[in-house]
């Protein structure tokens, strides 16, 4: 029954989510000049390793809130499935993610690296993967493409940002418990 109440609470927390992540993304995208409603994807850097390749194949797919399935997925869908595809069971929430690992530092990001922010709701919302040269993979929005490349730098996720974590095939990925 927990289970069952908690799996219904995190669509109901996805939808509104999806929602309200789309109209930021969107609305600081917007453009004068050019007319764009939307950032273009990012140019993606060569991946430099497996699971960065895996999360590649996977551009394209379009967002679907609370699912993690190649069929369409939400952000941490998108991470925990990719992973999966390695050996490695991370929880699907974001909160879950950012609690799962090794902290890592901005700068000593490497591609693979779990890349997280804080978006429209309280706390760690959104989750990606960093691929390199200051990019990530995530699964964004149904209104901006689903999986795609996004610049960590660019005004709204530099903002966004609250940390990083690596999650060795090697641990469990299991989240740490809170200090009292």
């Amino acid at each position: 029954a927990d289970i069952a109440r908690s799996h219904k609470r995190h669509h109901q927390e996805s939808a509104s989510h999806s929602r309200r992540h789309a109209k930021t993304v969107v609305a600081s995208s917007r453009s004068s000049r050019s007319g764009r409603r939307y950032i273009p994807e990012a140019d993606r850097p060569s991946p430099t390793t497996d699971i960065v390749r895996t999360a590649y194949a996977y551009r394209g797919t379009p967002y679907r809130y609370g699912s993690a399935r190649p069929g369409g997925f939400d952000c941490s869908g998108f991470t925990s499935y990719v992973y999966s595809k390695k050996g490695v069971s991370l929880p699907h929430s974001a909160k879950g993610q950012s609690q799962v690992g090794q902290k890592v530092a901005p700068g000593k990001l490497k591609p693979g690296d779990l890349v997280f922010f804080h978006t429209v709701t309280n706390g760690i919302s959104h989750v990606g993967m960093y691929v390199g040269e200051g990019k990530f993979v995530h699964s964004s929005s149904r209104r901006s493409g689903g999986v795609r490349v996004d610049n960590l730098n660019s005004g709204y996720y530099q903002k966004a940002f609250r940390g990083a974590r690596r999650v060795s095939k090697n641990e469990e990925a299991k989240p740490k418990p809170e200090k009292k």
